[in-house]
């Protein structure tokens, strides 16, 4: 008998605590997450110092950072770099440094965040690469959301016998797409 009176009382806690509300609403709730745009950014300028001609010049030219906000799943990006000739004066022969005597070395990852793999195009600089033709700073792959990875690149300029004295301006363009 208490036997069957315990399974009764089971039976009516389930049933009481199975019936649904006098009231209720439900509410289907949604919502968007935008994307951002992938840029890039680095020092508007740097001064390498100043050597002779017949010498190689070299120095890091900062921090060149690509911030990703598009919050891709699976998403990709590929930072590149390319330069103009260094010329000084009126630009003549001896007043031009090419430049493919220019190189470029992204060197590691000196900050990252967000998830995917960050890949520097030149680990170390004796694996520079001349800026005669565009080379590849960074690659990042498998990302998830939004990511940022900091790097700070070395150039090192091979300076001819024949330039002539003067201070050499050239531009150096970090693209990511």
């Amino acid at each position: 008998m208490r036997f069957l009176k315990y399974v009764i009382g089971m039976a009516m806690a389930l049933l009481v605590g199975s019936v649904a509300p006098a009231h209720a609403a439900d509410t289907i709730v949604t919502f968007t997450i935008t994307g951002g745009a992938l840029t890039i950014s680095a020092p508007a300028s740097v001064n390498l110092g100043n050597t002779a001609a017949g010498a190689t010049l070299q120095g890091t030219i900062g921090p060149v950072t690509v911030s990703d906000l598009r919050g891709t799943l699976l998403g990709t990006w590929t930072a590149s770099v390319t330069s103009t000739d260094f010329t000084t004066g009126g630009g003549t022969a001896n007043e031009t440094i090419a430049k493919a005597n220019a190189a470029y070395a992204s060197g590691p990852a000196t900050s990252t965040s967000g998830v995917g793999t960050f890949v520097p195009g030149q680990l170390t600089v004796l694996l520079a690469q001349p800026l005669s033709a565009t080379v590849t700073a960074f690659t990042a792959t498998a990302l998830i959301g939004n990511n940022t990875v900091t790097w700070n690149p070395t150039l090192r300029v091979t300076i001819p016998n024949s330039a002539v004295v003067g201070t050499y301006t050239g531009t150096v363009t970090h693209s990511v797409a």
